[in-house]
């Protein structure tokens, strides 16, 4: 999706969420939605299980890859997350972007610009609140960049990204499962340069969900 120096987790990113997807399906018998948020039947405790069998695993990968961006890899115990909580995992009705100006330049974290396509809006409820965040796309990927009520305090101040494949978002609704938002590598490296949300990507509720960042405690 990005420039080399970016951010490789991206991909390994959506592999795992693309095998949550298809857990999730499998585990959730009837999904209902209200066109607010998605009514989850599937069993809390077995999705917790899945969601951290995922995380020790980009651990494994973060404590022995070559693309870690974890430099001092002898003393990495380990990244932060929130518990898991399902009532962060909310279905969005996708509104496509309309307008001509498709195209927005995008800065990153070294300086650089880069252009990406508006394509969706995504609306949805959290805390019996209407939220609003904008998908864009760049080779193909979707993505999510996006600040909230903890950016800076107790998640990464830079943002925190959700990634999606083309073909998950091919029709009129998304679900935003909050627990796999994950910090850019620059957050742990900043020889990598990593997109910085657009203000319109700024929540004022609080996400706690997903990776947390403990270096900015």
């Amino acid at each position: 999706m990005f420039k080399n120096k970016i951010i490789r987790w991206s991909t390994v990113a959506m592999l795992i969420a693309i095998l949550a997807y298809f857990f999730v399906e499998t585990f959730s018998s009837d999904t209902k939605t209200d066109g607010k948020k998605a009514e989850q039947t599937l069993s809390p405790e077995e999705y917790a299980r899945q969601l951290r069998r995922d995380r020790e695993e980009k651990d494994e990968l973060f404590h022995h890859s070559n693309d870690s961006p974890i430099t001092d890899k002898g003393t990495f115990k380990g990244l932060s997350y929130f518990e898991p909580d399902l009532s962060y995992r909310v279905r969005a009705a996708l509104v496509p972007y309309t307008a001509e100006d498709k195209e927005l330049k995008i800065t990153y974290t070294d300086g650089t610009v880069e252009t990406f396509e508006r394509l969706f809006y995504a609306d949805f409820f959290l805390d019996n609140e209407p939220q609003r965040l904008l998908l864009l796309k760049n080779e193909g990927t979707v993505s999510v960049f996006f600040r909230d009520a903890t950016s800076g305090s107790e998640t990464y101040g830079g943002g925190r990204y959700l990634d999606f494949t083309t073909a998950e978002v091919g029709s009129d609704s998304l679900v935003l499962d909050f627990n796999e938002a994950y910090n850019p590598y620059c957050a742990y490296n900043p020889s990598f340069a990593c997109p910085l949300p657009p203000a319109e990507n700024t929540l004022r509720v609080a996400i706690r969900a997903g990776e947390k960042y403990q270096a900015e405690k």
